[in-house]
C-alpha cells in the first residue's frame, strides 16, 4: 500500500525513546513559543485632549519667550541696561508709574533699541507668516517665501538703486525700490505661470526658479557696473542686518505688515481643505485659483516689506512654519499664528546674537539665520526622502 504525503502530517523529529505520547503536544508549543519573536508594546497615540491643548501650550511659550528677549535686547549693547530701569522707562512713557532715565540710557532705549526691536519683530512675524501660505499653497513644507522671486526681485531693486546712485527719495530710496521691485517681480512670477485661466503649482515654482535666476544675472551685471563704495553698501545690504533701524522706517513698514498679518488668519480654513487635494477641495467649495491669488498676492507684501527694510534674510520662512507643524500638527488656525509669533521669537533672537557676539563688531543677521538655517534644511531633506523611500 502507497502511502501519500498529505496522509503523513509533518509535525517535527519523532519522540525520543521513553517519551510519554501525552508529552508530545507540550513539547511542540513549547519550541513554537520560544521561537516566537516577542512582539513590541503598541505606542499609545496622543489623546485628543493633548492635541487640542498643544497649540495653546506653545503660544504660551512663545508669547512668554518674546516677553524675555524683548526685555534682553533692550538692556544687552554696548551700553548695558539693566531690566528694572527698561521697566521703569516703558512705564513711566505709557503713564503707568516709574521714572524716566538720564539722557544717555532714555536715547539709547528709545532712539537706538527699542526701533530695532520692533522691526526685528515686524519683519519675522511678516517672513514667518509668509512661510507657512506658502508652505500651504504649495502643499510642501519645504516652499519658502523665495520661491516666487519676491526676494531676488526686492535685491534687484535695492542694488540697482545703490548702483545708480538714486536718491531722489533720501533715505526711502533703496528701501521703495525694494518694496516695489519685490512686489512687482511675484505678480510677474504668477502672471507667467498662469495659462487658461489656471495657475498650476510646479509652473509656478518652474517660473520661479527663471526669474530667480535672471534676477541673479542682474544683481551681477549691477555690482559689475557700481564702483567700491557703492559694492560694499550693495554687499552689506544683501547679507541682511536691521542696524539701520529707525522709527521712520518701523512706521512705514507697520501697515503693509499689518494688512498682511490681518488678512492671512482668515485664510487658515480653506488652506486646510487645499491641503486634501485641488479636486477635493473644490468640492467642499473653495475656489482654488482665487485662494492663490490673494495669498500670493499677501506674501509678496509681507516679504516685500520686510526684505526692504532688512536685507535679504532667509530660512526664517521655512524653519518655523515647519517646527511649529511637527509640534502641534498641520491646521493652519494655529500654523498661521504661530508661525508670525515664531518668527517675530527668531529674528529677535538672531538680531540679540548678532550684535553680541562680536562686540562691538555686528555680524550681518542673514549670515547667522543660513548657518542655522541651512543645516536644518539639509536635515528636512534627508528626513523627507527617508520617509518617502527615495525621490524616484
Amino acid at each position: 500500500m502507497t502511502v501519500t504525503d498529505e496522509a503523513v502530517p509533518d509535525d517535527g523529529p519523532p519522540p525520543a525513546e521513553g517519551m510519554p505520547v501525552e508529552d508530545m503536544p507540550d513539547r511542540a508549543d513549547r519550541a513554537h513559543q520560544a521561537d516566537r519573536v516577542p512582539e513590541a508594546p503598541p505606542v499609545r497615540a496622543p489623546s485628543p485632549r493633548a492635541r487640542r491643548g498643544a497649540p495653546w501650550l506653545l503660544t504660551a511659550a512663545l508669547a512668554v519667550l518674546l516677553l524675555l528677549l524683548t526685555l534682553a535686547s533692550a538692556g544687552l549693547g554696548a551700553y548695558e541696561i539693566s531690566p528694572g530701569d527698561v521697566l521703569s522707562s516703558v512705564a513711566h512713557r505709557v503713564g503707568l508709574g516709574g521714572g524716566e532715565l538720564d539722557r544717555v540710557p532714555e536715547s539709547v532705549l528709545w532712539n537706538v533699541r527699542f526701533p530695532r526691536i520692533v522691526l526685528a519683530l515686524l519683519v519675522g512675524a511678516s517672513l514667518g507668516c509668509a512661510g507657512a501660505l506658502m508652505q500651504g499653497v504649495f502643499g510642501n513644507p519645504l516652499a519658502e517665501p523665495g520661491v516666487i522671486g519676491v526676494s531676488s526681485g526686492a535685491a534687484v531693486g535695492a542694488v540697482a538703486a545703490i548702483s545708480l546712485g538714486l536718491d531722489f527719495l533720501g533715505t526711502w530710496t533703496v528701501p521703495a525700490f525694494a518694496f516695489v521691485a519685490g512686489l512687482g517681480t511675484a505678480l510677474l512670477v504668477y502672471s507667467m505661470s498662469r495659462s487658461g485661466g489656471r495657475t498650476e503649482v510646479v509652473t509656478l515654482i518652474l517660473t520661479g526658479i527663471a526669474v530667480n535666476a535672471f534676477a541673479g544675472a542682474l544683481i551681477g551685471l549691477f555690482i559689475f557696473l557700481a564702483d567700491t563704495a557703492a559694492v560694499n553698501q550693495i554687499t552689506f545690504w544683501q547679507l541682511g542686518s536691521l542696524s539701520q533701524a529707525t522709527w521712520p522706517k518701523v512706521w512705514a513698514v507697520l501697515p503693509c505688515a499689518a494688512a498682511g498679518l490681518a488678512v492671512a488668519p482668515f485664510y487658515a480654513r480653506k488652506l486646510d481643505l487645499l491641503s486634501l487635494g485641488e479636486r477635493p477641495a473644490r468640492h467642499l467649495g473653495v475656489d482654488v485659483e482665487r485662494l492663490r491669488v490673494v495669498l500670493v498676492l499677501v506674501v509678496a507684501l509681507l516679504t516685500a516689506a520686510a526684505v526692504s527694510v532688512s536685507g535679504v534674510i532667509g530660512f526664517v520662512g521655512l524653519v518655523v512654519p515647519h517646527l511649529l507643524r511637527m509640534a502641534a500638527g498641520p491646521g493652519h488656525r494655529f500654523l498661521i499664528p504661530g508661525s508670525a509669533l515664531g518668527g517675530a521669537v527668531v529674528l529677535l533672537a538672531g538680531d540679540l546674537a548678532a550684535r553680541t557676539i562680536a562686540e562691538p563688531a555686528e555680524l550681518p543677521l542673514g549670515v547667522l539665520t543660513a548657518l542655522f538655517g541651512s543645516p536644518f534644511f539639509f536635515w528636512l531633506l534627508r528626513r523627507s526622502r527617508r520617509r518617502q523611500g527615495g525621490w524616484a
